[in-house]
Order: C-alpha cells, then structure tokens, then sequence
C-alpha cells in the first residue's frame, strides 16, 4: 500500500511570518524542517506527503518548492497565491512548478469569512486556478460551513479539498456536524482531509475515543473513496506527545477492507495530486 500524508507543514519561525502561532504553542515556536519529520514518518510507514502552505505569502510557496526539491518524501506541495489580484496569471505562471499541485488561503483568519468566500474576485480566481486543473483547498471552522457550501457549488470543475474535517464544534457532537457536512459530501469534486480533529477544542472530559464516531460520520457521508489522512504535523504536536494522528485514524479505519484503507491512506491523495507511485 502506497501510504500519504495528506497533510503537513514545514517553516522556519519567525513571529511576523506565522503570526496565527500564539503564546500557547511553544512546541512550534521553532524551526520545523524535513529531518525532524522523517523518523515519524519512518515509524508509521510513510512514503511521501503533502506539504501544505502555513503563510500567506508567494514567497513561502517558492521557499516551500525549494525544500521539497531537496527532500525525498515530498510528493506534492499546496501553496498560497492572491487568488484576487489581477495579475493572477503571471503569477501561477511565476509559480509553476512540477511539485505545485493546489493553493490554499487560511479564510478561517479573515474578518469575514463570508465576505471573503463571496468575492467575486476570489471566485475569479479560484475559477483560474480550476481552469489549470489545480486543487483548491478550503480551510474554514463550523461556523462558515453553509458558505464553504455555496463556495463549492460555484467551483466545480475539479477538485475541492475540505481540510481539517470542517474543523468541527466538538461540543455539538458528532450528528450535528455530518448534518451540517451532509451538503458538501453531496457533491462528487469535494474531499475532505481526516485531518486536524485532535487540535480542535474539546469538551471537559472528552477522550479519544469520542472522537471516533466523527471518522465513523466522515465514512458514512463522503465513504473511503473521498477521504485522505493527514497528520497536521507539526500543529498535531499541539496535543501531546500521548495523542498520536497516525494511532488516532488507524484506530477509527482498522475494520475497513484493505481496498478501503489503500484508498484512505494513499490512493485518494494520488488521485487527487496526481501523484506518481
């Protein structure tokens, strides 16, 4: 089985570059680099991940090219560009890269989420991007989900990426969130990252095991073929040394045939970046 990381981060932290790492996320203050990844990735028997922009910035996605270059595992990279600016095709073309296979913008950051899904000149953008069959990926909380729905009904000339799992309100459970997801699993272009859930805020007393039934929800809604694991690494060190992405998914999908977890752990994630084996 071809197994994917979906899903991580590299940088070298400055505090006006990653302004979104507060005081609470010591572990990430620091520089975050391939060789700190590779054991883990060892450990868990993966052969190659998704390297996903952390900064709003062009010259991150350049930095972040010039590393996966240089570092084995990297298969594919999502980067950021300003989807609004009219010179939008100059620069995808400044930016082409064998390695660039999407764009993500962290809408969850902006004042207005809603606004932000809204403009026209992102969803000229986005339409560009789509145009170069070019993932998009969309980073938003719960509460913007009903937008993200009408973002992706607009935008469906290929693939839509959902990270995060919607980054579910976990003290609303498990049922309210396959509720509110329901929609954007009813449309074929979309698919959504097993991704981020240990980081999101937990209820007193919420365990890992009650995090299970929103994989189970995910299953149910999108089903294997549209779901692919990441680990968030680093952001997943957030949770502790004890609370592990790999163990956590591993757990939810151990009763899925082996064509199932194939297609989780690596075979949407090829499909989708259009990676090579």
């Amino acid at each position: 089985m071809m197994r994917i990381d979906s899903h991580q981060h590299f940088w070298r932290y400055t505090p006006q570059d990653y302004r979104w790492i507060s005081d609470e996320m010591a572990v990430l203050k620091q520089n975050l680099l391939p060789e700190t990844l590779r054991p883990t990735l060892q450990r868990h028997d993966t052969h190659g991940t998704v390297l996903v922009q952390a900064c709003s910035s062009a010259s991150e996605t350049r930095w972040l090219l010039e590393l996966a270059e240089k570092t084995d595992f990297v298969r594919a990279i999502t980067g950021w560009v300003d989807l609004s600016s009219p010179a939008l095709a100059a620069e995808l073309e400044a930016l082409a890269h064998p390695l660039l296979r999407g764009f993500r913008h962290q809408v969850q950051d902006e004042a207005s989420p809603t606004q932000w899904l809204a403009d026209p000149a992102i969803n000229a953008g986005i339409r560009q991007v789509q145009r170069q069959e070019t993932v998009y990926e969309i980073l938003v909380t719960h509460r913007h989900l009903s937008e993200a729905v009408q973002f992706a009904a607009r935008h469906d000339a290929h693939f839509l990426v959902l990270d995060h799992f919607g980054k579910p309100d976990l003290s609303r459970g498990a049922a309210y969130w396959a509720k509110q997801i329901a929609p954007l699993a009813g449309m074929q272009h979309v698919v959504c990252k097993l991704s981020g859930l240990l980081t999101e805020p937990r209820p007193a007393g919420m365990t890992l095991n009650d995090l299970l039934p929103y994989f189970d929800a995910a299953l149910e809604i999108f089903g294997a073929g549209r779901l692919m694991f990441g680990s968030d690494w680093p952001v997943c060190l957030l949770a502790g040394e004890h609370e592990d992405p790999w163990d956590l998914c591993q757990q939810a999908t151990a009763a899925l045939s082996t064509d199932e977890q194939a297609a989780i752990y690596g075979g949407n994630a090829c499909t989708v970046y259009r990676l090579q084996p």
